[in-house]
């Protein structure tokens, strides 16, 4: 057993099992118009790693054999890949509720001015990332630009329903900016929301806190600092027990760009596929084998587990 495993066999799991099949987060590929400094997938404009349509095929079967209520579209920025928009037609048109993790700044990039409409007609939800409401604070995990970018593409998205209307939602991510936990969900959602609509008169749904894993180049960053074992022993310290039940890795599955199938997202960028005999590729996708599945799991799960928790649905619990 990992140290992870070992930790939770003391609360009395022998192992982490899923327990069904809410999600299939879709990996659209790895190339982005940004190259944060936080990204756990090296993503980059430089990346060339993009699902191709016959991959797309079967996660639409997929989608339809687990009954799965969301279709999650991440990378990268899932908008550059060539078949983003047939794709999202296609699960539309089968009545899947689709998700699109977004970094607002592609929205602004040419050719790609219309997707909000898009978006909007057709019902997509979406998550956007925004680390800070502070501008010195995007700047540095994002680059120089970043933040006036994602002020004016959530003004537009604003302006078409987006954070102001209950059937367009439009949620806020925030990540930390160091080797720290994120504060309080609940409470740095007030201070989004005034700071953002006081000074530009912009609204949001929610906003979702995620810890960031140290993987990628977060974790280059953290090893340049000496940082890296600190940052882990300040993870397995605030482990909360009470997460587990919560994890999202238990209520999803993530497929790969290339169609490898894995728990979360994070087990994508360590290359951890699904294991423990339940199918590891979407020509194999089986849902009475993944839905209760043995997860893979690692030293990297206690950052999903410390304080309040952390999925990509922001934090697990609130008291």
């Amino acid at each position: 057993m990992n140290a992870f495993e070992k930790k939770i066999a003391r609360h009395g799991h022998k192992g982490l099992l899923s327990q069904e099949i809410e999600i299939l987060q879709v990996n659209m590929g790895l190339k982005c118009n940004q190259q944060c400094l936080h990204c756990h997938l090296e993503a980059s404009p430089g990346r060339v790693e993009m699902m191709e349509w016959p991959v797309m095929k079967l996660v639409l079967k997929a989608a339809e054999s687990s009954r799965c209520r969301l279709v999650d579209l991440t990378g990268g920025a899932p908008e550059l890949n060539p078949h983003f928009r047939p794709f999202v037609k296609a699960l539309r048109e089968r009545n899947h509720n689709v998700q699109v993790r977004t970094n607002l700044t592609v929205l602004l990039e040419p050719g790609m001015e219309d997707l909000p409409d898009f978006f909007r007609d057709h019902r997509v939800q979406l998550v956007a990332s925004l680390p800070c409401y502070m501008e010195e604070n995007v700047s540095f995990q994002r680059g120089e630009g970043v933040y006036e970018k994602s002020i004016e593409a959530i003004r537009r998205l604003n302006a078409l329903g987006y954070g102001t209307q209950s059937s367009l939602t439009m949620n806020l991510v925030y990540n930390p900016g160091g080797p720290f936990l994120p504060p309080p969900q609940l409470g740095l959602e007030e201070d989004y929301r005034r700071e953002l609509h006081n000074r530009f008169g912009i609204a949001f749904t929610n906003l979702l806190t995620i810890t960031n894993m140290a993987l990628g180049r977060f974790r280059k960053e953290l090893v340049r600092q000496d940082q890296a074992e600190t940052y882990m022993r300040l993870l397995r310290k605030a482990f909360n027990q009470k997460t587990l039940p919560g994890l999202m890795c238990r209520r999803q599955v993530s497929i790969g760009w290339d169609g490898t199938l894995y728990d979360c997202d994070f087990n994508l960028a360590l290359g951890l596929q699904v294991n423990h005999g339940a199918p590891d590729n979407i020509h194999f996708f089986d849902p009475s084998c993944l839905w209760k599945r043995r997860i893979v799991t690692g030293e990297h799960c206690f950052a999903c587990t410390a304080g309040a928790g952390s999925s990509c649905g922001g934090s697990i619990i609130f008291s």
